[in-house]
């Protein structure tokens, strides 16, 4: 059936909703605690026992009975409790044992005095801590308690969430199985790094970038290579694919070379969106083939298809991967004013710093040109800019999208 909704010069986001339309986790595998990190939570984490699960010490010290302390009171020294070998007996009356961080504190004390303030005498210790000292303690459950839940699924495994999990007693974790992502970049102008250029060739260096994004952002990545630059064989290249998403890069404007479109639709391509109303990216589009697999259609211009890649494909990523797919802007002020903006929205390169009141700032490169790569390797942010925004002076503040760089 032929979608009847328009497809051409969609906003960014009506193009996204469509993108974004059924798109849920594909499923999910259990995998070791240490190839948990970076996969995105399936299930919630949910403790089985406190942390700690006793009461522990929080310093190097003495514990006792707080009912017994009094300044400079002498108490008998029993035993000694370190970490994994806790004093087996209750505490008495008049007794101190002696107390090493992280250490179960001994049945019936609930105070440690630092070792700083006590002075040992054979096998008697006295205190002199204030009138009212600091238990020095940390209660079981401090940290989190049985059944609490200490994860979401969908919340992306980094290493600090590593160590929650690992904490938790998981040696296994539940995951999203990651999307597997077919790349195919076509083109007679293209030639490979390690290739030869003819002199109207250039090295072709999109599909690269977007594989080392697309691993980034959680997916499993493979290059296509059709056999020649032709509607048959682009489609022979994807025919047989098994992919969750098939990205391709190049081929998908208007011209008399612009192949993909016309290849894919001989595999029952049918279209959610044909063009974006943005820039640089317009002839971004999206579709499924006949038995159900996504195509996203990116620029050939490499700065064009990392645009469109941030606005797109890493929230289709997300969503497949059961996370999180919206796009997060923050605020940030312009180093120097900008003209008016265009009838397409504008996702400008810039380059982020602080002020010194400690504010963000961005720097607007001036070439904005979607063919310059060397731009995108200095930008670390992307400053949005609405469809007919007015001009904009210094200091006004402005959308951002960060590129999260190293």
């Amino acid at each position: 059936m032929t979608d009847a909704r328009p497809l051409k010069n969609l906003t960014v986001e009506e193009a996204r909703a469509r993108i974004l339309h059924g798109a849920a986790r594909l499923g999910a595998e259990s995998v070791s605690l240490t190839e948990s990190l970076n996969r995105v939570l399936a299930a919630p984490v949910v403790a089985d026992r406190h942390q700690p699960p006793f009461d522990a010490s929080a310093m190097d010290g003495w514990a006792i009975r707080r009912a017994d302390y009094a300044p400079g009171k002498a108490f008998v020294v029993v035993g000694e409790s370190a970490a994994g070998k806790a004093y087996p007996r209750a505490i008495q009356a008049g007794q101190a044992v002696r107390i090493f961080t992280g250490a179960p504190v001994p049945a019936g004390a609930d105070l440690v005095i630092i070792q700083e303030e006590a002075v040992r005498e054979g096998d008697m210790v006295r205190f002199e801590a204030g009138a009212d000292p600091k238990p020095n303690t940390r209660l079981a459950g401090g940290d989190f308690r049985a059944g609490d839940v200490l994860l979401e699924a969908g919340v992306v495994i980094d290493p600090w969430r590593l160590c929650l999990v690992a904490s938790a007693g998981l040696a296994q974790v539940p995951v999203a199985r990651r999307p597997r992502v077919a790349i195919l970049a076509t083109g007679d102008e293209l030639v490979p790094p390690d290739g030869a250029p003819r002199p109207d060739q250039i090295f072709e260096s999109g599909s690269f970038a977007l594989a080392a994004l697309i691993q980034s952002w959680g997916g499993e990545v493979f290059r296509l290579t059709a056999a020649a630059d032709d509607a048959q064989a682009i489609a022979e290249a994807v025919r047989p694919v098994e992919a969750d998403l098939i990205v391709t890069v190049g081929g998908a404007s208007v011209g008399d070379h612009d192949l993909v479109k016309p290849a894919l639709r001989t595999l029952g391509l049918q279209l959610a969106v044909e063009t974006v109303a943005v820039r640089p990216g317009k002839p971004t589009w999206f579709g499924k083939l006949g038995d159900g697999r996504r195509v996203l259609g990116l620029p050939g211009n490499p700065a064009s298809a990392m645009v469109c890649a941030e606005l797109f494909l890493r929230p289709l990523l997300a969503a497949l991967s059961g996370g999180d797919p919206e796009v997060r802007l923050v605020p940030a002020r312009l180093a120097a004013s900008l003209r008016a903006g265009g009838p397409r929205e504008h996702w400008m390169r810039a380059a982020l710093s602080v002020d010194p009141e400690g504010r963000t700032v961005a720097s607007v490169f001036p070439d904005q040109d979607s063919s310059l790569v060397g731009v995108f390797a200095r930008a670390d942010a992307l400053v949005r800019r609405r469809a007919g925004a007015p001009a904009a002076l210094a200091n006004d503040v402005v959308e951002v999208l960060s590129l999260r760089r190293g």
